[in-house]
């Protein structure tokens, strides 16, 4: 053989070793060392097992919620140790009020609990077009924690707001939002803009807003605690209205995933069990102030000790025995869940905020009674007090006379029997409307006017008039609306209707 070809062969050969050994490098050499890592983990793995404690853990959960000061207690290592004698590990997951993805995160099993506002927990259940969650407590409702305010020369009252130049600053997808929409449907705003919310990203984002407006702007700032407190420190704006106002309709809630909860409702009983002994705990507005201002920290929240005070003030934390009357398991003049989100439905639906109820009415579909129930078969926290709603006083004429309008109620126009104040049956069912409008609106008294035509007799006319007014709020009284907060009143000729308008006593 010659040179060239020994030199040939003896190339190829090198060039074939060189691959051989660049394919073991690139791929042989590294699934084996793969292999051997896998296995030395397995072999570690094995012996932490064959030599580890038994953990106090059995179960490691997650739950979804944000930074809202009202979440405080799911946030506190009273919860935290009140679940871990329980066995259970729970991890706190905030999606910055995202409740879309919070929901889907229910729903995949990322997560098996959430604390939601009701409101959003209805639309992203309608938007769904399904219902993956259910509530099984009610954490608060929020009254005076979200406010409207706006410049007292602008807007006085309510009424004020009836207007195509108004534009409410907002959060969207968000309990202001809920909170415009009450105000929207039940007070007479039929000259609003069609969309008359003006949505931003954040509470920071409204406050920028307001050092850009002046006090004749048409700029509504819908927002809550600590921004209200932030936005009142200038004296010529005010509160219109807040959630101290109304109630049943800014409600946050604790849901749990269908699915979770039909494998384990056990565990979702020991968890209502564990975060019901770490709310009483807090009972003391004392403590619950410190627990609140521990959690600011926590959350990166600024809050003040004036503004921690005020908060307080806006949100009603809600109890055991107060979650049993809730829930139908007591007896107790509060407003029922199957209500509550009765009443957020309809105005949702009403108000173009969504475009159908998820329950089609059947509203006990989106909750669940059984774990609370087994809580009070138990005994469980009897010491704890319900708390009632305040009752207004009964007024004398001056006070009547000074009462400051709040605004117009949105009521259709009553029919009566021609030339009589009889109630027609069109009548009674507006009035049936009305009186659950004022149930949800029990802070203020109501002024019910009876208008006369300008044709013919006046004074007949205004005499039938007064007639009418005082039927109608017999038939409120009937209806179990208080006497002491209704007061019939001649009103003018010119508009032959009964107006129905709210209003306070002045500060």
């Amino acid at each position: 053989m010659s040179i060239s070809k020994i030199v040939l062969v003896a190339f190829v050969w090198l060039a074939l070793l060189s691959v051989g050994v660049g394919v073991w490098k690139l791929f042989v050499q590294p699934e084996q060392q793969a292999r051997e890592t896998e296995r030395k983990k397995e072999q570690e793995q094995q012996t932490v097992d064959a030599t580890k404690g038994t953990s106090r853990y059995q179960y490691d959960l997650a739950c979804g919620l944000d930074a809202f000061s009202g979440y405080a207690v799911l946030r506190s290592p009273a919860f935290r140790d009140q679940l871990a004698r329980q066995g259970i590990r729970m991890e706190m997951v905030d999606d910055n009020a995202d409740y879309a993805k919070r929901m889907d995160a229910l729903e995949s099993g990322e997560i098996q609990l959430a604390a939601f506002p009701v409101d959003a927990l209805l639309k992203i259940s309608a938007q769904h077009n399904r219902l993956p969650a259910t509530i099984i407590a009610i954490i608060d409702e929020t009254r005076g924690a979200d406010g409207m305010v706006a410049y007292k020369r602008r807007y006085p009252d309510v009424d004020s707001l009836n207007s195509p130049e108004t534009r409410f600053v907002l959060v969207g997808d968000s309990p202001s939002e809920t909170l415009t929409r009450v105000v929207m449907h039940d007070f007479d705003l039929s000259r609003l803009s069609k969309d008359p919310m003006q949505r931003v990203a954040s509470a920071d984002a409204i406050l920028q807003a307001y050092r850009k407006a002046t006090p004749s702007t048409n700029e509504v700032f819908v927002t809550w605690e600590p921004f209200i407190s932030q936005l009142l420190e200038n004296d010529q704006l005010h509160v219109l209205v807040d959630s101290s106002k109304f109630t049943g309709y800014i409600v946050d809630a604790i849901v749990v995933s269908r699915d979770f909860l039909l494998k384990e409702e056990e565990v979702v009983a020991k968890i209502l069990e564990s975060y019901f002994r770490s709310m009483n705990a807090f009972r003391d507005p004392a403590q619950m102030k410190e627990l609140v201002l521990a959690d600011a920290k926590l959350t990166s929240t600024s809050l003040t000790s004036a503004q921690a005070d005020r908060l307080l003030k806006g949100i009603q934390w809600k109890n055991t025995q107060e979650n049993y009357a809730h829930f139908g398991l007591r007896a107790e003049k509060v407003v029922h869940v199957e209500d509550i989100l009765g009443r957020i439905a309809s105005v949702l639906v009403a108000s173009g905020g969504m475009e159908k109820d998820p329950t089609d009415g059947q509203f006990s579909r989106l909750f669940f009674d059984r774990p609370l129930a087994k809580l009070q078969s138990s005994n469980f926290l009897p010491e704890e007090v319900i708390r009632q709603e305040q009752q207004l006083v009964e007024l004398n004429e001056s006070q009547w006379s000074s009462l400051v309008p709040v605004g117009t109620l949105s009521v259709p126009e009553l029919v009566f029997a021609r030339g009589t104040a009889n109630l027609s049956e069109v009548s009674r069912a507006v009035l049936d409307e009305l009186a659950e409008k004022l149930r949800s609106w029990p802070a203020y008294y109501l002024r019910v006017e009876g208008n006369a035509s300008s044709s013919g007799n006046i004074e007949a006319n205004l005499s039938l008039a007064a007639r009418r007014a005082e039927a109608t709020v017999e038939y409120l009284k009937a209806l179990g609306i208080p006497a002491a907060r209704m007061k019939s009143v001649s009103g003018k000729a010119g508009q032959s209707r009964v107006v129905f308008t709210l209003g306070e006593l002045p500060y």
